[in-house]
């Protein structure tokens, strides 16, 4: 007989009888949360960080460019609402990029006459991490410290944008617990 055949004949098992499944008996089943005790938190901070929401935390209402604005525009509107960042929103209201003050330094210093009449979606960043409002506050600080993030976008549950959770916010929140 030819190695393949062989092969094929062990593998479909036709050499020896096939396994039975054992029945599962009553009381062989054990409920993983039937013994579940709730996390025991060192301290408040610790506990609303992991049981409050993003927005418990008060998250600035966002300030809003359609893609098509100006960078100068953009800029000004920052400049006169004393607001790092700005979301780029297109016309059904979805978030499609941010523009930050990392953005105008990293991309437009030094250019500033040549890229002032552009859109603001060339320089944006595209498709920004995003929070959502049901969030836990430690989700947010960890993305932030993790993607080195100074502002994120917070969304509903039907993605709107509905704020912007910045270091200003994230500071006021934890400044309560250090006072």
């Amino acid at each position: 007989m030819p190695i393949r055949k062989t092969i094929y004949n062990d593998f479909q098992g036709s050499s020896s009888p096939r396994r039975k499944r054992r029945g599962v008996q009553p009381g062989d089943f054990q409920d993983p949360l039937s013994d579940y005790s709730p996390p025991q938190f060192d301290d408040d901070l610790e506990q609303d960080l992991a049981e409050l929401t993003i927005a418990d935390m008060d998250a600035w209402p966002p300030l809003v460019v359609a893609p098509t604005d100006s960078i100068e525009n953009a800029i000004k509107r920052m400049r006169e609402d004393d607001f790092g960042c700005v979301l780029v929103i297109d016309s059904e209201n979805k978030l499609v990029g941010i523009f930050s003050e990392r953005d105008v330094l990293n991309k437009i210093a030094g250019h500033f006459e040549a890229t002032r009449k552009l859109p603001v979606s060339v320089v944006m960043t595209h498709n920004p991490v995003v929070i959502y409002d049901s969030d836990p506050p430690a989700k947010a600080l960890n993305m932030m410290a993790i993607g080195s993030f100074r502002h994120l976008a917070v969304l509903d549950a039907d993605d709107k944008p509905i704020g912007i959770l910045g270091p200003r916010r994230v500071n006021a929140f934890l400044q309560k617990y250090f006072s």
